[in-house]
């Protein structure tokens, strides 16, 4: 991969400024009617219901933010990623596990709710539709004030306005605070959403793809404004991208996530150098390399599998090109390969017998591996089976 440039940042300690422990979210399926009476009919006499079908969005998932620190989540889409920003926002509610900002767990109360929320903001992958386009700029930068009782006056509430703005060099202020959404560029949007999680003085930043949805052209600028606020304001920033290529040049620590699973995490540098998860592996040889004289080869096959019946095993097994017979029995646990860094792949265990550690049974020809859709038979539902 071409050198785009390394932070070297401390490495952290002390206690970290929001930390999730086994984080689990399951959504419900809901199915149509016609498909849930068809399958009481066929249920054999005497066999107890089955349990409502979900969606493992996010299983067992534990992240750490430390103060002025990047951690990057890197994933291809539907792995859960924007699913696990949104429950360190607490927009969502966890199905298990714990949030605990500073150490602490925050109560659920609406005081708690509202206090959690000015330390804890998020920044959405979209910009325009993050923003009310009846409303200018200065409206959207006073709102949080005022809600959170920080506007004492007019007075203080226009500096605190364009302190924001000059924050994300939106300058002049004064004529950016009265242009309204489309009146602004794509990266204009994103800075003016930046500086909207800012007016609370928060301690994290959860950015979703924040540079996704811009021109290649203008997201060095908005990373770049990111290494800055981890650096003056020193906030905990959790930077969830699928390019693994810039996750590598901003953040300090990697974590890459597939099926809604923390696969692999440590050093953004050795995570890219020195990739121990086969996933990550696939995920750096399909980034962009202009070194490359090739096309990419990519050894992984198939695609993600559903989460509303994952894969027993690793969920990555039936992709693997390294995949054992243990791989399909077993989920595999942390393995250390490096100081602080970890791989969930049984090709770091060092106790396997050789069953455990022979070549995997491969479905026919023609068959779709375990986890994967079957396409024969989704292809063409009946009408009212399709699901919500």
């Amino acid at each position: 991969m071409t050198e785009l440039g390394v932070t070297a940042q401390p490495p952290a300690t002390g206690t970290p400024l929001l930390e999730a422990r086994h984080l689990t979210k399951h959504f419900p399926v809901h199915q149509a009617l016609r498909t849930a009476r068809r399958r009481l009919r066929e249920r054999p006499a005497g066999a107890a219901a089955a349990g409502r079908p979900v969606v493992h969005a996010l299983e067992d998932v534990s992240i750490a933010l430390p103060r002025a620190q990047v951690t990057a989540v890197v994933g291809e889409s539907g792995s859960g990623k924007s699913t696990l920003a949104r429950v360190l926002a607490r927009l969502l509610p966890p199905t298990s596990g714990e949030l605990l900002l500073d150490g602490r767990q925050m109560p659920a109360s609406g005081a708690g709710r509202r206090r959690y929320a000015r330390q804890v903001q998020l920044v959405l992958q979209d910009p325009f539709s993050s923003l009310n386009p009846v409303h200018d700029v200065r409206y959207h930068l006073a709102r949080p004030l005022r809600i959170h009782g920080l506007g004492e006056n007019a007075g203080s509430l226009e500096e605190s306005i364009t302190s924001l703005l000059e924050r994300v060099s939106l300058t002049p202020a004064g004529q950016f605070a009265s242009k309204y959404p489309h009146e602004l560029s794509g990266g204009q949007r994103q800075r003016v959403a930046i500086a909207r999680a800012l007016a609370v003085r928060p301690t994290v930043l959860l950015a979703d793809e924040p540079v996704s949805m811009l021109d290649v052209s203008i997201r060095l600028g908005l990373l770049n404004l990111l290494s800055d606020l981890r650096e003056r304001e020193r906030i905990a920033i959790l930077y969830i991208t699928h390019d693994i290529a810039s996750a590598r040049y901003l953040a300090d620590t990697i974590a890459v996530m597939y099926a809604g699973q923390i696969v692999e995490s440590g050093p953004a540098q050795q995570v890219t150098d020195e990739p121990a998860h086969p996933y990550t592996q696939l995920l750096l040889s399909a980034a962009p390399d202009p070194e490359r004289a090739g096309p990419p080869v990519l050894a992984a096959r198939g695609s993600p599998p559903s989460l509303v019946s994952p894969p027993a095993g690793c969920r990555f097994h039936p992709r693997c090109p390294h995949a054992m017979a243990i791989c399909a029995d077993r989920a595999p646990g942390d393995f250390d390969v490096a100081p602080g860094h970890a791989a969930a792949c049984w090709l770091h265990a060092k106790d396997l017998d050789p069953a455990q550690a022979g070549p995997i049974a491969r479905p026919p020809a023609g068959q779709p591996p375990a986890g994967q859709p079957d396409s024969a038979r989704s292809s063409a539902p009946e009408p009212g089976e399709e699901t919500r």
